[in-house]
């Protein structure tokens, strides 16, 4: 876009905040948020003798959000970058995949009946959104990883009486096109890949709907996505080059979620889901996952509980079924699996399932001060054999998670943390994370500072 094109974007924005002043309102917020990280393991077991990882990354956004009468509109552009990665002057030679300048968000929302006179909410958001629902275990922003998680979608939204139903969907394409509709699943820019997967869906549909109880809350979420399929000419003996076609493959997620609390002092979290259909390389599905989890308030600073989560998979029995395994769709791992990030997110761990038995500790000694304390104990849900038919140790690992946040300002706050996972020999092996050589003691330290300002104009 040239300098004039800006000019006149910036120009019609202006103007249509300076009217209707009255009716409407605008919001600028914006966010820097730097993080430096010490990476020995982080992910997967390191090589032994490698030298640790030491960088610091820096999110910088800022937010527009206008609303009128019946409609909002809102904006979150942002620059995700690692210190270092351009040069000190004017940088001309920067390739797409370093750009990190991108629209995070973009979308307008129109309310299609008068607010309160028939239901609560009754609205329709289309653009480039967040999608952030429940425990953002299966649908979330992804706000740990710096670039976060977006979605180009529609979606119908109904309000009232405690309940929420919400109808969303998607189509992607590569670019505009006179004729077709094949999509490689291979966005440019400045992507994000996490669950171990490379390629974005061509399409989505979900439902959600969701009901307030009196001692919590309880939802139900469909959710369908759709990737391209495609096959190899009969001269790629090696399948180096996928020739997509037309149709899709299609893998089905139904389950629900209910939290609530009992007895005062103990809260708790119940997750259920079915994964059938395909995955995006054509394998059968007949996955699951199981969660529970719950707290007790030990006084009124600290809180402190046990859970277990359980996810199928194959196990490595069939190497033919490399895929098949219950994938948490566009969620945020790094919440559950460990904050070291070993299982369900960029590296890989095999087709296995698994099993996580933790233990949450929480501790407030100020308001503005919260410590963490996680233990987690990784197995496999099943027995694997190694390449000689003896089976391995279910056991993979035990990982430390210790964080604290801190509040300096509403505005202005700081987070560290410090991990430890402890490898087992089966981690190690070519069934799970394949490190033939690698340390069983892996370590990972961050420091993050998020300034947060916000603006209202009326």
């Amino acid at each position: 876009m040239n300098k004039n094109y800006y000019s006149l974007i910036f120009t019609f924005l202006f103007c249509l905040c300076l009217t209707n002043t009255l009716m409407a309102q605008l919001t600028v917020s914006g966010q820097v948020r730097t993080r430096s990280e010490l990476r020995n393991g982080q992910g997967t077991p390191q090589v032994r003798d490698t030298a640790s990882a030491f960088f610091t990354s820096q999110r910088t956004r800022i937010n527009f959000g206008y609303s009128g009468y019946r409609f909002k509109l809102y904006t979150a552009l942002q620059d995700v970058r690692v210190w270092g990665q351009d040069a000190s002057s004017i940088n001309r030679i920067s390739t797409d995949p370093n750009d990190g300048f991108m629209v995070h968000e973009a979308w307008a929302e129109l309310s299609l009946v008068d607010t309160g006179k028939v239901v609560k909410n009754f609205t329709l958001k289309i653009g480039r959104q967040e999608l952030v629902y429940d425990d953002v275990r299966l649908l979330g922003n992804l706000d740990w990883l710096q670039q976060a998680r977006r979605h180009d979608a529609a979606v119908l939204k109904f309000d009232h009486k405690g309940w929420i139903a919400h109808l969303g969907a998607a189509y992607n394409q590569n670019a505009e096109r006179k004729s077709n509709t094949l999509y490689n699943g291979a966005p440019s820019g400045y992507a994000a890949s996490t669950n171990g997967m490379s390629v974005m869906y061509k399409s989505m549909e979900f439902l959600y709907v969701a009901k307030k109880l009196h001692f919590g809350n309880a939802s139900i979420l469909l959710f369908k996505d759709d990737f391209s399929k495609y096959h190899f000419a009969a001269a790629d003996t090696k399948k180096v080059t996928p020739i997509y076609d037309a149709d899709a493959w299609s893998r089905y997620t139904l389950g629900g979620n209910l939290v609530g609390t009992a007895l005062r002092k103990w809260s708790f979290a119940a997750s259920a889901f079915y994964q059938g259909g395909n995955y995006r390389d054509g394998t059968d599905l007949n996955e699951y996952l199981l969660s529970f989890s719950t707290l007790y308030a030990v006084g009124r600073k600290t809180s402190i509980g046990p859970g277990v989560d359980v996810t199928s998979g194959n196990n490595g029995s069939d190497p033919t079924k490399k895929y098949q395994r219950f994938d948490p769709l566009y969620g945020t791992p790094h919440k559950f699996w460990g904050f070291m990030d070993y299982f369900y997110v960029a590296d890989g761990f095999g087709s296995n399932g698994l099993m996580d038995y933790y233990l949450k500790a929480k501790h407030k000694p100020k308001d503005n001060l919260t410590l963490s304390l996680d233990v987690h104990r990784f197995v496999l849900p099943s027995e694997v054999m190694d390449e000689s038919g003896t089976a391995l140790d279910k056991g993979l690992g035990t990982e430390l998670d210790f964080v604290f946040n801190y509040g300096l300002s509403k505005a202005i706050n700081i987070e560290g943390g410090y991990s430890t996972m402890f490898s087992s020999s089966t981690m190690l092996s070519s069934k799970v994370k394949s490190i033939k050589t690698a340390d069983a003691v892996s370590t990972w330290a961050y420091l993050m500072i998020s300034i947060k300002p916000e603006f209202n104009f009326k």
